[in-house]
Formats: structure tokens, C-alpha cells, sequence
């Protein structure tokens, strides 16, 4: 865990304007809920740079703000300096995940990386590791899909955002 006590996660997705930052958000407002704040830090980033410095996609913020949730976060690009910082970093799929395992420096960095839906437990049993099966575990990219594409990308973001909420306390890490 960090020096400084907090458990810190970061989401990455591809250009970090839909699933990532959304990821974020929504787990920044279960943080909150459970009573939580400052025991977490929960960032996003991309593994490409095309958006960085923008905000959200409009598509993303508009559906997170019909559930009661505001993203203001800025796009960046992951580093090799949020190997060192985060505890978690969870792909949003499995190219992004393989993007983070590639990066990573060492076996300690490539053992922070994750995919994000590994922890819904509705998808427990499902081996990350295991290439005929991990699709499974994939966050599917809403940006070239209608507006449903967004809304059903934010439960199954949400829903692994209340596993992965519920598996940090389970474990005693915030």
C-alpha cells in the first residue's frame, strides 16, 4: 500500500473520455456513500494520448449526470510513474490490459494491473488469465455506439465498482 495510507486506484481505458473517467466517478460517489472519502484515491487515465487535456465524453457525462453523478476530470496518459503510486490499475479490457503489462517495469508493476471486471461478483470464477474466457471481463467501448452503448456500459461499470468497493473493505485496505 502507499505511504500515505489511502488505497490509491486508477482506471484505464484507451483514450480516457468514456470508460475510465466513468469508472472513476462512479467509484469516487460509492466511496462517498460509504463513508469512505479520503480513504481512497481513485484516479483515470489512457493508454493513448489522443484526448488528453479534454474532459469526458458528453455521451458519458450526460449519463452519469442522469444518475446523479458529475465527472470533471481531465484526460491523461498513463506513465510509468502510476506504477509506483497506484495500488490498483484496472484495464477496462483486455488490450488496455496488456497495454499496462507491457508498460510495466517489472514483475512488482505488473502485478498491480487488473482487469476492472474481474471484480463484479457476477462474473466471479472467471480466470483473467485465461484468454478463451477474459473477453468476458472486457468493458466494451461505447464511443462509436448510440447513447444505450453508454448506459449499459455505466451499470456493468458500476456494478464492478460496488465489487471492487466491497472486496477493499472485505480486505481491511480502506
Amino acid at each position: 500500500m502507499s505511504d500515505d495510507d489511502r488505497f490509491h486506484v486508477l482506471f484505464v481505458c484507451l483514450g480516457n473520455i468514456c470508460r475510465s473517467p466513468t469508472a472513476e466517478a462512479i467509484m469516487l460517489a460509492r466511496v462517498s456513500e460509504a463513508g469512505l472519502t479520503g480513504k481512497v484515491v481513485i484516479d483515470s487515465a489512457g493508454t493513448g494520448r489522443w484526448h488528453v487535456g479534454s474532459p469526458p465524453d458528453e455521451r458519458s457525462r450526460a449519463e452519469a449526470r442522469r444518475r446523479g453523478i458529475e465527472m470533471t476530470s481531465t484526460a491523461r496518459q498513463v506513465h510509468i510513474g502510476d506504477f509506483e503510486y497506484f495500488d490498483l490499475l484496472l484495464a477496462m479490457d483486455s488490450s488496455n490490459f496488456a497495454d499496462l503489462a507491457d508498460l510495466a517495469l517489472d514483475d512488482t508493476h505488473r502485478a498491480k494491473v487488473g482487469l476492472f471486471r474481474s471484480y463484479d461478483p457476477a462474473l466471479a470464477g472467471i480466470d483473467p488469465t485465461d484468454p478463451a474466457s477474459s473477453s468476458r471481463l472486457d468493458v466494451p467501448d461505447p464511443y462509436y455506439g448510440g447513447p444505450s452503448g453508454f448506459a449499459d456500459v455505466f451499470e456493468l461499470l458500476d456494478d464492478a465498482c460496488r465489487g471492487l468497493l466491497g472486496h477493499l473493505t472485505a480486505e481491511g485496505l480502506v
